[in-house]
């Protein structure tokens, strides 16, 4: 049973801690880490793992226990919303697993890290509990300090799992099941910080946008730029080509250009496929060249064929 695992921690600037979080990742046996993307901007990093589910969970932890020593959230800052030093853990069934494989596995892991370290533990997405913690952003209302405060007195922040009282330095975590999301970037050729919130409303589906976007904007120190940040929910429903021509469209109407966009982890193949259909490059042309025409398309910061999940994990376990 393959799953995939995308593990969002609250450090991005000190590398060192990030590559003893990958380390705890690749010392777990049948675990493979097939992505980290650190920014000091938002000061966070995602590492993108799979493997067999015993072996993924055993990894989770792993990270979970460097989090505690290196992380201490009373002393974090950063751009992008948060609440814990282990933010937040989705789960998402790939090969022979299922969804609800994956809301067993996210209730199990949050249970553990509960009990393991004390921390408490809000289940989100297809694994909530409860309708009003279905988005993630609902669970994140007023980051680590609005979960520290509110805990242990308002009745609606009592947390799945775990005490009614952050960890004194990890702070609180989200452990959800759901399907792919794209984690996905377009960076504006301007520092117009509020053109860049505009057009995050505009796409988004919350504020009448594109279906499964979520989107906000923020500025970016290196390079020095605003960002459309975005997590696609569902790239079928709404496909990252849509997404692109709507926000180049609402950039153009206000004189700006698209610098570039960049993915935050990885993305199925079957996502830059149809982008690269649109493009008039089809599915019988060679996998490397429908990944070239969606990257040319999409302007792909630092574009590589692994970027794909399941050429990316072929390649780990060997089979490519």
């Amino acid at each position: 049973m393959l799953v995939e695992s995308v593990p969002n921690y609250s450090e991005g600037r000190r590398i060192e801690v990030v590559d003893r979080l990958a380390a705890a990742v690749t010392a777990t046996s049948g675990a493979y880490l097939l992505d980290r993307t650190s920014d000091a901007s938002h000061n966070r990093s995602v590492l993108t793992m799979a493997g067999e589910a015993p072996a993924v969970l055993a990894a989770l932890h792993a990270t979970v226990e460097v989090a505690i020593d290196a992380i201490d959230m009373e002393g974090h800052s950063g751009e992008h919303p948060r609440i814990g030093a282990v933010d937040v853990v989705p789960f998402v069934p790939l090969a022979g697993s299922t969804i609800d494989d994956c809301i067993a596995l996210a209730r199990r892991f949050g249970a553990e890290v509960a009990e393991r370290h004390g921390i408490p533990v809000y289940l989100y997405a297809r694994a909530a509990s409860r309708p009003d913690r279905v988005r993630l952003a609902d669970v994140r209302r007023g980051g680590y300090e609005g979960v520290r405060d509110e805990i242990a007195t308002v009745d609606d922040r009592a947390p799945d799992f775990g005490p009614r009282r952050t960890h004194e330095r990890a702070g609180a975590m989200a452990v959800g099941a759901r399907p792919f999301l794209i984690a996905w970037n377009i960076n504006l050729a301007s520092e117009d910080l509020d053109l860049a919130k505009r057009i995050a409303r505009a796409v988004r589906e919350s504020g009448g946008g594109l279906p499964a976007v979520q989107a906000n904007g923020f500025m970016l120190e290196e390079p020095r730029c605003a960002q459309v940040s975005m997590n696609l929910l569902d790239f079928e429903t709404t496909p990252m080509w849509r997404v692109w021509e709507a926000v180049a469209a609402l950039a153009t109407a206000e004189g700006v250009e698209l610098r570039e966009s960049e993915l935050i982890g990885l993305a199925p193949l079957a996502a830059f496929d149809a982008v690269a259909a649109h493009a008039g490059v089809g599915p019988a042309a060679p996998v490397d060249a429908r990944f070239a025409a969606a990257a040319t398309a999409l302007r792909l910061r630092d574009a590589t064929p692994a970027m794909a999940l399941e050429l990316r994990l072929a390649a780990a376990r060997g089979d490519r």
